[in-house]
């Protein structure tokens, strides 16, 4: 899958816990309809051989690949999509290391884990990735003590 070493992390009771990679690399999961080529809906599969990749998405996600990102789309199509969606990605020429199937349809996530997780909402068009600030919702610490 990937040439990326995992450090391995011992937790406060000398127990292994996840790995993590190294600061400089980047963990992208990215969409597929909508973000990378038109919206195709699940129920229009035939569209998914015939659309055309976003030309800045291609270099952008094939240059943070080749700086030794980690590449893994994270799509609403299902199982049953995922040979076409193969082949259309490799006709294209993306590089990635994963393709997982099956995020939940409809929007508006919110993703919880116990590693950092930085969300960039796609609004049409891949460019390198610049630092702002914005208002997010964590949880409340203070009320676990």
């Amino acid at each position: 899958m990937s040439n990326h070493s995992l450090e391995e992390i011992l937790g406060e009771d000398g127990k292994k816990i996840s790995p993590i990679l190294p600061d400089e690399i980047k963990n992208y999961l990215i969409d597929i309809d909508g973000t990378v080529t038109d919206d195709v809906p699940n129920e229009e599969p035939e569209r998914m051989v015939t659309c055309e990749p976003y030309p800045d998405a291609l270099e952008v996600l094939n240059k943070w690949y080749d700086e030794g990102h980690i590449i893994t789309f994270f799509t609403s199509r299902t199982e049953e999509h995922r040979v076409m969606t193969e082949v259309w990605l490799k006709k294209h020429g993306f590089k990635y290391h994963g393709l997982l199937m099956g995020k939940p349809r409809g929007g508006n996530y919110h993703w919880i884990d116990n590693h950092i997780v930085r969300a960039t909402r796609f609004r049409g068009k891949f460019t390198e990735l610049i630092a702002v600030n914005k208002e997010i919702e964590v949880f409340d610490d203070a009320t676990h003590g």
